[in-house]
């Protein structure tokens, strides 16, 4: 028998993989707080679509608003909860559906930043499963997503699902089994390396884009940019490594590369630069992709700014170290977001500067 599964937030990530688990034939409902976006769906299905002709779908799924979540109190109880809201979002939206998880079911955390810990607080460690996904997509409005990254070649597939503990599991197999079906997925033994790793993705990138109204072509076009991007990144790899975290990688450039380039070495900020430039010169994404938090910006939504580079500063300081340059960018992004300047590169490129020039400046004596 197929689990009973809901995908808890229909959006750019949730839709998009909730969308390709029904067409796969999994038993799904997907859940979502946008009435204009559950009727949609209802009424005409769900429009996938990618960067080739191949992905174009239109999925039929039952849908529900949250406001009907309680119908599950007289359905077969979840035996996987999906959990694809913002990480603002997490605790009360797993409370919300903690009633309703089958005896052995689970949550999976389908989302950006280190959120394992607030969905165990709800359900329990052992009711945990964590995902780290390198994939990019968006809601361009209801009922229709737009992928908009290509499909990842190993080791960095779009979906890697990982136990707390570290061991591979059945369901871990399970998970990455149902999803091999339409995206590249493993299990991994190393979900909070990996996590971390991608936490510095999202670092790099996120808030840049959301601070300066660029895409992810465009941010990694501008020089200014990526030396940002290098500054902030640096203290992340730091911060990891002071944290025990082991990760090698953030995605295809060594860690170490990153962390060197920020601290000033002439070879690896070369490598670290070329690895910025190479994403818009290939084909790995769209030029219509933007980092989620641009889209929140450009949608009046909260961003997740405190939850990717205001965790990584918090973190710093519990290591005895200093992130500089994300709480820089942790301040700039509450700006924009409460509309006190706009979106511009100008900002983060006065950042930039002036954290070189800090840099530079001697010591007092």
């Amino acid at each position: 028998m197929k689990p009973v599964i809901a995908v808890m937030g229909g959006g750019a990530i949730g839709g998009y993989f909730g969308g390709r688990l029904a067409q796969t034939g999994q038993n799904v409902t997907l859940i979502d707080p946008w009435p204009e976006h559950v009727e949609a769906i209802r009424a005409r299905g769900l429009h996938i679509e990618g960067m080739t002709p191949e992905e174009e779908a239109v999925v039929r799924l039952p849908t529900m608003h949250m406001t009907e979540v309680q119908s599950f109190a007289n359905r077969q109880p979840i035996d996987i909860v999906f959990m694809a809201t913002k990480s603002y979002d997490t605790e009360w939206a797993t409370t919300m559906l903690r009633p309703y998880l089958a005896p052995g079911g689970y949550v999976v955390s389908l989302q950006n930043c280190m959120n394992e810990e607030m969905v165990a607080s709800v359900v329990g460690w052992g009711n945990t499963v964590g995902c780290v996904i390198m994939m990019s997509s968006e809601l361009l409005g209801p009922a229709h997503v737009l992928r908009t990254g290509g499909k990842q070649k190993a080791p960095q597939l779009e979906f890697r699902f990982g136990e707390v503990h570290g061991r591979i599991t059945e369901r871990t197999r399970r998970l990455a089994e149902m999803t091999q079906a339409f995206d590249g997925a493993e299990p991994t033994t190393n979900l909070w390396g990996e996590r971390w790793s991608k936490l510095c993705i999202n670092a790099i990138r996120n808030g840049i884009s959301a601070a300066s109204g660029l895409g992810g072509n465009d941010r990694d076009n501008s020089p200014d940019m990526r030396a940002f991007a290098i500054r902030v990144g640096g203290e992340v790899v730091r911060v990891g490594q002071a944290l025990g975290y082991h990760f090698d990688h953030i995605g295809t450039l060594d860690a170490e590369q990153m962390a060197l380039a920020a601290e000033g070495d002439p070879r690896a900020y070369k490598i670290a630069d070329d690895w910025m430039s190479d994403g818009p010169s290939g084909n790995a994404r769209s030029n219509l992709q933007r980092p989620s938090m641009a889209q929140d910006i450009a949608k009046g939504r909260r961003t997740e700014i405190d939850y990717i580079n205001g965790y990584i500063a918090e973190k710093a300081l519990t290591v005895g170290m200093t992130a500089p340059a994300n709480l820089a960018l942790v301040k700039l992004v509450r700006e924009v977001e409460r509309g006190e300047k706009q979106a511009d590169p100008s900002h983060v490129a006065a950042l930039e500067h002036q954290l070189r020039a800090r840099a530079r400046a001697p010591e007092p004596a």
